[in-house]
C-alpha cells in the first residue's frame, strides 16, 4: 500500500478545528527550511511552547509538532522568514480556517499595527502566500501567473476557482450534483463532490452501496444512503467528535485519519488523544519506517551514524526546550514580582475596570477611557496595553513585561497565578531533564552497538577502507553538516583553481571596505570596464598572514577577471562577454585628482593597466560536502573542481529569486538526503552566488 503523502480535504477540516485551541498564542519567530517547510514558533499561556509546521513540499501537511520533532533552526534566516518575522512576531494567533472544501488553510494573526494572513496551498506544487489586511500578497514562496488566478507580490491574492462544497450542500443539491455525472458512484464522489479517491471509497463503504455502480443505474435510495453518510461525517467534523488513528501495514505507518476508517479495518492501528498528535506521530516517523532490508541476502549494516546524529539533534532540541522552560519560568516570576513592586498602580487599574463594569460600562468604552487617559499622561492609563472583554482581562506593561491580568481578581491572586504557572513550567523542565537523560542513554547504547558491529567485521572491511574513502555523498542517506562562518562570507567570494581567495563587493559600501581594509601588498585588483561591478581583489595571502610577494598563476588571474565581469552590469545587460582590467594594489587610491570627486564605493586608478579583452561571463553554483558543507559559486572551472555537484548558469530571463528556487530543487533531486540540502543550500543562500539580473541554466 502506498503511504499517505498529502492531507485530504476531510483531514484539513478536522485539522483547522483542532488548531482553534491555540487561538491567542503569541508568535515568537518564523523559520523557513529550503523553500517548502515553514515553522512558526508560538507561546501559549496554558500549553507553553507551540511549534506549528507547514510543509508544502513532498508531504503536504500542517501539524503542531512536539519540540523534539522540530528540525534544528537554520543558521541564517532567508528573506521570506525575515519578512514574516517582521510581520507577525508578537502577534496573536487568531485561528486557522479551511477555504471552502479545498486543500487550503488560512492562518490569521492579529497585531496592533497590522493583521496578517498566511495562506498554505497544500495541493499541486504547494505554496505559501503572506497577505496583508486587505488581501494583498506581501510575498509568496512561488509566483503563480495563470489565466485563472495570480499569486504574486503586490497583487490581490486569488483563490482557485470555487468548487462544489459538499459540507454545506442540502440533499437536493447533493443529488442533483450526483445525477449530472456520467460515471460511477465512487468516481463522482471523488471528482464532482470533491472528496478525492480515498474518501469516495470510504463513503461508499459506510453507505453500503456498490462503488462501481453507474450513475445511470443509481437512484434516490443510493443517493440518500450516500448523503446520510456524508451528513454523519460533516456532523462529526463540526462537532469535533474525532477518534484519530495512525494505520500500519507490515510495521510501517501508511495512513493517518481523524476517524476510524472502514477502508482500513484490516490494518493494525494506534489511537491518539487528538488528531494533531496523530499527525505529528505520522509525519515525524513516516520517513523512517523503512522496515527491514528488502534486497534480500546478507543483512545491511545498520545506519548507526544516522541514528546517532538523530539522537544528538534530539538532545540539542531537549536542551533548547529546557532553556526555554527556564526563561519562561523566570519571566513569569519576574512578572509576579513586578505586580507587587507596582502594587498601587496595578490595583488602581483593576479597581477602575471593575468599578466601570459594575456601572455597566462596555468594554469598548473602558478601552476608550484608557486611551483618553494616555493622551492626558495619566500613569495608570499609560500602563494599559489592551482590554479584552471576551475573557475579562486587561494587559499592562511593566518594565518591558506585558502581563495579562484577570480583572475579577486582585493583585495578589494575579501574582499567585503567575507563580503557579512558573511552578508548572518548572515541573515540565523536570520531565524534560528525565527525557534528555533517556536520550543520552539511547545515544550511548547506539555507540556501543556500533563498536560491537565494527569489531565483528572481518579483514575484508579493513582491505576496503582505502577504497571507501571516496564517499558518494549524493547517494548517502545522511550527510553530516559541517559549517563554520568565514570572515568573507558577507562578500562575494570564491577560491581559484590554485586555491587563492578572491573577494568582491556586493554594493558601494562593501567596495569601499574591500579597497580600504582588505587590499594589501602583492594583492591584485580587478574591475570590469563596464560601469557597475564589484571591486574584486585576488588575495595573495590571507588577512591573518603577513603580506608577502607571491607569484600568482595566470590561470587564477583569468578566473578573477571572469568573476569581475560576471558579477558586473555586463551580465545584467544580457551580454556574454566584457573587458576587465587588472592593476597592482598601490595603483588603487581613494584620493581623487584635483577638481575631481569620488562617490562612495568609487576609486581612482593610477598607472598602466593589464586588460583581459572580451572575457566571457560564466558562473556555476555548487555544494561541497568536505571538508565543509556549504554553497559555493563563481567561475565554472574552480567550482566544478571543488563541488560535489554543481550547475552552470548564463544570462537569461529568470530573476535571481526564481533561479535560486530552480537550482535548489535541482540540488534536492541530486541528493538522496534532501534534508541536507535544506540545511546548507536554501534558495536564499544559492541566490547570494548568482549575478545580478536574469539567468538560465546552461544546457
Amino acid at each position: 500500500m502506498d503511504r499517505k503523502r498529502e492531507l485530504t480535504s476531510v483531514d484539513l477540516a478536522a485539522l483547522a478545528r483542532e488548531l482553534g485551541r491555540y487561538e491567542g498564542a503569541k508568535v515568537d519567530k518564523a523559520y523557513l527550511y529550503g523553500d517548502d517547510l515553514l515553522r512558526l514558533k508560538l507561546r501559549d499561556f496554558d500549553r507553553g511552547r507551540v511549534e506549528l509546521l507547514v510543509d508544502v513540499g513532498e508531504t503536504k501537511h500542517a501539524r503542531v509538532a512536539a519540540p523534539e520533532h522540530v528540525p534544528d533552526a537554520p543558521g541564517r534566516p532567508p528573506n521570506f522568514a525575515k519578512m514574516l518575522r517582521n510581520r507577525i512576531s508578537g502577534a496573536d494567533f487568531a485561528g486557522a480556517e479551511q477555504y471552502e472544501f479545498d486543500r487550503i488553510l488560512q492562518f490569521s494573526f492579529e497585531r496592533s499595527d497590522a493583521n496578517t494572513t498566511v495562506v498554505a496551498e497544500l495541493f499541486a506544487d504547494g505554496n505559501v502566500a503572506v497577505l496583508d489586511g486587505t488581501g494583498e500578497v506581501i510575498d509568496c514562496l512561488e509566483t503563480v501567473r495563470l489565466k485563472s488566478r495570480t499569486v504574486a507580490p503586490g497583487s490581490q491574492y486569488q483563490f482557485p476557482s470555487s468548487r462544489f462544497n459538499p459540507l454545506t450542500a442540502d440533499y437536493d443539491a447533493f443529488a442533483a450534483r450526483m445525477r449530472d455525472s456520467d460515471t460511477d458512484l465512487v468516481k463522482t464522489l471523488a471528482t464532482q463532490l470533491n472528496f478525492g479517491g480515498f474518501y469516495g471509497e470510504e463513503l461508499c463503504t459506510r453507505a453500503g452501496v456498490e462503488k462501481a455502480l453507474p450513475i445511470s443505474e443509481a437512484g434516490d435510495e443510493e443517493f440518500r444512503a450516500l448523503y446520510d453518510a456524508v451528513d454523519r461525517l460533516v456532523s462529526d467534523l463540526r462537532g469535533g467528535r474525532f477518534d484519530p488513528r495512525v494505520y500500519y501495514e507490515d510495521g510501517r505507518r501508511v495512513d493517518v485519519s481523524p476517524f476510524p476508517l472502514a477502508e482500513r479495518e484490516r490494518l493494525e492501528s494506534e489511537a491518539f488523544d487528538s488528531f494533531l498528535a496523530a499527525l505529528d506521530d505520522y509525519f515525524t516517523n513516516v520517513e523512517y519506517d523503512d522496515g527491514e532490508n528488502e534486497s534480500g541476502g546478507e543483512p545491511a549494516r545498520p545506519d548507526f551514524e544516522s541514528e546517532i546524529e538523530k539522537r544528538k539533534r534530539i538532545i540539542q532540541q531537549q536542551e533548547s526546550a529546557i532553556e526555554g522552560f527556564e526563561e519562561e519560568a523566570s519571566a513569569l516570576r519576574e512578572g509576579a514580582e513586578l505586580l507587587y513592586a507596582n502594587y498601587d498602580l496595578v490595583d488602581e487599574i483593576l479597581s477602575t475596570v471593575r468599578a466601570a463594569r459594575e456601572e455597566d460600562v462596555s468594554w469598548d468604552a473602558i478601552a476608550e477611557r484608557f486611551a483618553e487617559g494616555r493622551e492626558r499622561g495619566i500613569d495608570a492609563a499609560e500602563a494599559v496595553v489592551d482590554v479584552d472583554g471576551s475573557d475579562g482581562t486587561v494587559t499592562v506593561a511593566l518594565d518591558e513585561h506585558e502581563l495579562e491580568l484577570m480583572v475579577a481578581e486582585g493583585v495578589e491572586k494575579n501574582a499567585d497565578r503567575l507563580y503557579e504557572e512558573a511552578k508548572r513550567i518548572e515541573e515540565k523542565k523536570t520531565g524534560a531533564l528525565d527525557a534528555i537523560e533517556n536520550t543520552r542513554k539511547e545515544l550511548a547504547d547506539l555507540k556501543r552497538r556500533r563498536e560491537e558491529w565494527e569489531a565483528g567485521d572481518d579483514d575484508e572491511q579493513a582491505d576496503d577502507e582505502e577504497e571507501s574513502r571516496e564517499v558518494d555523498w549524493l547517494a548517502r542517506r545522511n550527510v553530516p553538516v559541517r559549517q563554520s562562518e568565514k570572515w568573507y562570507d558577507r562578500f562575494r567570494w570564491f577560491r581559484t583553481s590554485d586555491c587563492f581567495l578572491v573577494i568582491g563587493g556586493r554594493n558601494a559600501e562593501q567596495n569601499e571596505e574591500i579597497v580600504k581594509k582588505y587590499l594589501s601588498r602583492a594583492d591584485r585588483f580587478f574591475h570590469a570596464q563596464a560601469h557597475g561591478g564589484p571591486a574584486t581583489v585576488l588575495k595573495a595571502t590571507e588577512p591573518s598572514e603577513p603580506a608577502r610577494d607571491i607569484d600568482i598563476p595566470e590561470r587564477s588571474r583569468r578566473e578573477a577577471a571572469q568573476f569581475a565581469v560576471s558579477y558586473s552590469s555586463v551580465w545584467k545587460d544580457g551580454r556574454f562577454a566584457g573587458d576587465v582590467y587588472e592593476v597592482a594594489h598601490d595603483q588603487v587610491t581613494k584620493t581623487p585628482e584635483s577638481g575631481e570627486y569620488l562617490e562612495k564605493g568609487g576609486f581612482a586608478i593610477r598607472g598602466d593597466r593589464t586588460y583581459y579583452d572580451d572575457t566571457e561571463v560564466g558562473v556555476a553554483v555548487g555544494i561541497t560536502c568536505e571538508p565543509e558543507t556549504r554553497v559555493i559559486g563563481g567561475p565554472p572551472d574552480p567550482i566544478h573542481e571543488r563541488a560535489e555537484t554543481s550547475i552552470e548558469v548564463e544570462p537569461g530571463r529568470y530573476a535571481q529569486n526564481d533561479m535560486g528556487k530552480m537550482l535548489y530543487r535541482e540540488f534536492k533531486d541530486r541528493f538522496v538526503d534532501d534534508t541536507f540540502v535544506r540545511k546548507v543550500a536554501s534558495p536564499d543562500r544559492i541566490q547570494e552566488f548568482l549575478p545580478p539580473g536574469g539567468s538560465r541554466i546552461v544546457d
